[in-house]
């Protein structure tokens, strides 16, 4: 690990709720020298399209190829990480030097647990909500396997969430609640 964070934001959502947007105007307004976006799916992806013989650059993207492929990558990273629940968490720390650490993708208590016991106080949990109705025009589609698995509802209860960003649309509304997140990271800079 190459250095401590002083705040680590563990973003987590369901699909199409916008955590990657969310992640994105974060880093935007505090500045990629003090915010880092680190992914979990990251080297789980990269890890995949090795050992699969496929391309990477595609799976990381919001592409139907990735979809092609997101149940079987689903239960190989469960594998994964049944076997070494912080595999992919040491794997995204390793070069990270930036004091603001926005995890966009914490979709497990595993991943939870394995922040929290590393970096302790630091750790502010983030949940991204939007409406049903919004992530249908967000072209989201209830899939069977993908919605109803872990990597979509292993944050849906025991997890006490320190903000709840409310992502529907609603520029003023979705600004508001970013400006107290942003004011408060900056306390802790």
């Amino acid at each position: 690990m190459a250095g401590l964070p002083r705040l680590v934001l563990l973003l987590s959502g369901k699909r199409k709720s916008g955590k990657d947007f969310v992640a994105e105007e974060l880093q935007s307004r505090l500045g990629p020298d003090v915010c880092a976006i680190l992914q979990l799916s990251g080297p789980l992806k990269e890890q995949y399209a090795k050992e699969h013989g496929l391309d990477f650059q595609r799976l990381l993207d919001a592409s139907d190829y990735k979809e092609t492929y997101r149940q079987d990558m689903i239960r190989w990273g469960e594998e994964k990480r049944n076997t070494d629940p912080g595999f992919f968490c040491r794997i995204v720390v390793e070069s990270v030097t930036q004091p603001v650490w926005v995890v966009s993708d914490t979709r497990r208590l595993s991943d939870v647990e394995w922040f929290q016991d590393v970096y302790g106080a630091a750790v502010q949990l983030v949940r991204v909500v939007a409406t049903e109705e919004t992530r249908k025009r967000r072209n989201w589609v209830f899939v069977v396997g993908v919605d109803d698995a872990e990597s979509e509802c292993g944050l849906d209860q025991g997890v006490t969430f320190d903000w709840v960003i409310t992502n529907d649309g609603d520029e003023l509304s979705l600004d508001s609640q970013l400006e107290k997140l942003l004011h408060f990271i900056y306390s802790k800079l």
